[in-house]
C-alpha cells in the first residue's frame, strides 16, 4: 500500500461561524493548516479575522462548527469540558496586539509562571527553559528586569517567549506589530521569521503586507465575513481574483 506524501494538517477548521446576537461576524468558515506551514491572514477591519484566530484557541466560543488543533477537536453545541478546552488551548500559543505582562514580575516570572502552574514544572526546570527563550528571541540579558523598563518591541517578544514555553504545536498572531512603532515592529518580524524558517506552525493575521507576501507559505484573504481568496501568497498580491481583495490591496500596498 502506498504511503501518504500529504503533510499533516495541524489545525482544522470545519463551518465554523460566530454571532454577536443579530451581527454576523463570520459563517461557515473552512481552513486548514498543514503541520509547519506559516499562513498568513490579511483583509479589511471587521472582516472576523481576529475573532476566528480567538475562536481557534477557545478564547471565544463558536456558535457552530468543528475545530481541530493537533488532533484534538471541539464541536461547537455539544458539551464540552474546561479541561477539554484546556487541552486543546494548551497546543496553540497566543500572541496578542497588547502585551498583557504581569507589571509586578520580572522578565524571567512572566516566562516562567505559566510553566508551573499549567505543566507543572518546577522552577528551576521552568527558569531553565524561560532563560533559553528569552535568549532565542534576544533578550538573554532582560531576565532580572520587570516589563517597564523594556520597550514595546522587547516587550512583545516577552509575549512570544513566553507562549513558546508551552510547547504549543502552532503559534497564534494576533497583529503583533500593530501597536508598535514601525522600527521597533521590525524586532518583532524577525524573531517570527526566525519561527518560521525552524518550522514553526503559525497563524499570522496581520497588516504587514510585506510579511504576508514574503514570508507565509499560504495566504488568506477575509472580507464580509468569509474566507474570499486563498493562495500563494505572491500570486495573490500580483494577480488578485476576487473583486473585494483587488479593492483591499489598492489600499494597502504601498502605505
Amino acid at each position: 500500500m502506498a504511503v501518504s506524501t500529504l503533510p499533516k494538517q495541524m489545525v482544522s477548521l470545519r463551518g465554523v461561524s460566530k454571532s454577536y446576537g443579530d451581527k454576523v461576524v463570520f459563517r461557515s468558515v473552512d481552513l486548514d493548516v498543514a503541520a509547519g506551514e506559516v499562513t498568513a491572514m490579511i483583509g479589511p477591519s471587521g472582516a472576523g479575522k481576529s475573532t476566528l484566530l480567538r475562536c481557534i484557541n477557545m478564547l471565544e466560543h463558536p456558535d457552530a462548527g468543528e475545530i481541530t488543533i493537533g488532533g484534538k477537536t471541539i464541536a461547537a453545541g455539544k458539551s464540552t469540558s474546561l479541561k477539554e478546552i484546556e487541552a486543546l488551548r494548551r497546543k496553540a500559543g497566543m500572541v496578542f496586539q497588547h502585551f498583557n505582562l504581569f507589571p509586578h514580575m520580572s522578565v524571567l516570572q512572566n516566562v516562567s509562571f505559566a510553566q508551573q502552574r499549567v505543566l507543572k514544572r518546577s522552577k528551576a526546570e521552568a527558569d531553565k527553559r524561560s532563560r533559553a527563550l528569552l535568549d532565542r528571541v534576544g533578550l538573554a540579558d532582560f531576565a532580572d528586569s520587570y516589563p517597564a523598563r523594556c520597550s514595546g518591541g522587547q516587550q512583545q517578544r516577552i509575549a512570544i517567549a513566553r507562549a513558546l514555553a508551552m510547547d504549543p504545536e502552532v503559534m497564534l498572531f494576533d497583529e503583533p506589530t500593530s501597536a508598535l512603532d514601525p522600527e521597533v515592529g521590525l524586532e518583532v518580524l524577525a524573531v517570527m521569521k526566525e519561527l518560521a524558517k525552524e518550522g514553526m506552525t503559525m497563524i499570522v493575521v496581520t497588516h504587514e503586507m510585506a510579511f504576508a507576501r514574503d514570508v507565509s507559505d499560504r495566504l488568506v484573504v477575509m472580507a464580509d465575513g468569509a474566507i474570499i481568496e486563498q493562495g500563494d501568497p505572491h500570486k495573490i498580491m500580483s494577480d488578485p481574483e476576487h473583486p473585494r481583495t483587488k479593492l483591499f490591496l489598492r489600499a494597502v500596498v504601498g502605505r
